[in-house]
């Protein structure tokens, strides 16, 4: 194995939570995740909320979208869930709400930006909590990504690969790209779906000082795989089987010969 396991990052949605949610942030700190991921976007009057999608469906059938809304409106509200094999009824939470907590644990967040405007709303929470050194922003691709730069250049970010460029391009000149994209907005990795990772990928960021963070790996084999590779962190919804499949790997490379 590497000489360091890779950090791991609790889904937005991790093991049987609704995705964005306390209950996930909560899951993820107590079962030991080094990083909690949760998707940021914004109310119509600049709260930062954890929300992926824009548009969601309340308990009595009504299509609300959060940019159209207030807080005040929104936090009254039950929505309907059914995503990643999981449903139930859920409100939306605040950033603010998610922060505190990781700070708390001592950890860091990865906040996946889902919207240009969520930019500036997560950048004045961080630094009202003082937490710059503790989140990471994601969500951006190259724009977004150097809009944060001129914006925020304080605050470190990732730049999400770009899917359609890996499955429309050489391999190498993708890879070429993106490491390019990413020194152009000062980003300090790259965030990228599982199944664009090869060993190409990793050495020419290596070589570009940018640290790979994968997501999202749920089945074992893949995790122990990935952790093989020397990325440097993977993304799962099943953290306890990745905090498992740490111990067993620490284990193996600290045993005594008999």
């Amino acid at each position: 194995m590497t000489a360091q396991f890779p950090l791991i990052t609790a889904h937005s949605g991790c093991m049987d939570a609704l995705d964005n949610t306390l209950s996930s942030i909560e899951t993820g700190i107590r079962l030991g995740a080094d990083i909690i991921e949760e998707d940021v976007r914004v109310t119509r009057d600049g709260v930062a909320v954890l929300a992926h999608d824009d548009e969601w469906q309340t308990e009595d059938g009504r299509l609300i979208h959060i940019s159209e809304m207030s807080m005040e409106e929104l936090q009254e509200l039950v929505l309907k869930v059914n995503y990643a094999g999981k449903s139930g009824t859920m409100t939306i939470a605040r950033l603010d709400e998610m922060l505190v907590r990781v700070r708390a644990a001592g950890i860091t967040a990865n906040l996946d930006l889902k919207a240009d405007d969520s930019v500036a709303a997560a950048a004045a929470l961080i630094h009202q909590y003082k937490m710059a050194d503790q989140v990471l922003l994601s969500g951006c691709g190259p724009a977004r990504a150097m809009l944060v730069q001129q914006t925020h250049p304080e605050l470190k970010k990732l730049l999400n690969v770009d899917t359609d460029l890996f499955l429309t391009q050489d391999y190498t000149e993708a890879v070429r790209r993106t490491c390019e994209d990413a020194a152009a907005a000062a980003c300090i990795g790259i965030n990228v779906p599982y199944q664009l990772v090869r060993d190409e990928l990793l050495e020419q960021a290596a070589a570009n000082s940018l640290p790979v963070f994968v997501w999202t790996v749920n089945e074992e084999s893949r995790m122990e795989r990935f952790a093989h590779m020397g990325v440097a962190s993977i993304t799962t919804r099943n953290v306890d089987a990745l905090v498992q499949l740490k111990s067993r790997m620490h284990a193996e490379t600290t045993r005594v010969p008999e």
